[in-house]
């Protein structure tokens, strides 16, 4: 009887040894307590900078508002259209002929005598020609002088944004383009205000 006392005790004693270990609860808590202290840093961190962003001044400038509503611009677009009035007469008057002159082809072509019908044709194909180079020459023209009076504004506004970012002790001005602006921020209505007085 001792000898099968003995072999059980063995048997358990084997049979203990062939389970895995379990991780023990201190460990599992340390771990815990190390992703939660982690976790707290990073937030405190993110709070911290944006404590340390709210203190800082921003300002945007609507640049598409400025250049229609400004004084300034205004007066340059209007400045832009006297200049060009009369190469634009000019244009809707060879426009003109050309309208007119198709007109009385698409009327009486058909029923006119050959040899008249060919001279209208050639004139209009001369007038067409003649109208779509006036045309490109005239778009391209406007457009250079157009990006000339805007550059001559834009840095009229820069100047002017950069004095009110001096007096109202701003850190940093935005301009178009952005995601968003709140209205709290925006500043063009100053800046429009300060170029009529210009």
């Amino acid at each position: 009887m001792g000898y099968r006392s003995t072999q059980r005790q063995a048997t358990g004693s084997s049979g203990s040894s062939s389970r895995p270990e379990r991780p023990s609860r201190i460990v599992l808590e340390n771990f815990l307590n190390r992703i939660v202290t982690l976790a707290l840093g990073a937030a405190l961190l993110a709070f911290s900078t944006l404590a340390s962003a709210l203190d800082y001044k921003i300002g945007f400038v609507n640049t598409e508002r400025l250049f229609r509503e400004a004084a300034p611009a205004k007066r340059a677009q209007q400045k832009l259209e006297r200049e060009f009035a009369t190469r634009d007469a000019e244009i809707q008057k060879l426009s003109k002929q050309v309208r007119d002159l198709q007109a009385v082809l698409d009327k009486d072509g058909a029923t006119m005598p050959e040899n008249d019908r060919r001279n209208k044709e050639r004139d209009l194909a001369n007038f067409s020609r003649d109208l779509q180079r006036a045309q490109r020459e005239f778009r391209e023209d406007v457009n250079l002088r157009r990006n000339e009076e805007l550059a001559g504004f834009q840095e009229r506004a820069n100047k002017v944004i950069l004095q009110i970012a001096e007096a109202e002790k701003f850190d940093l001005i935005l301009q178009d383009p952005v995601v968003y602006a709140s209205q709290r921020i925006d500043i063009t209505e100053k800046v429009i205000k300060a170029l009529a007085d210009k």
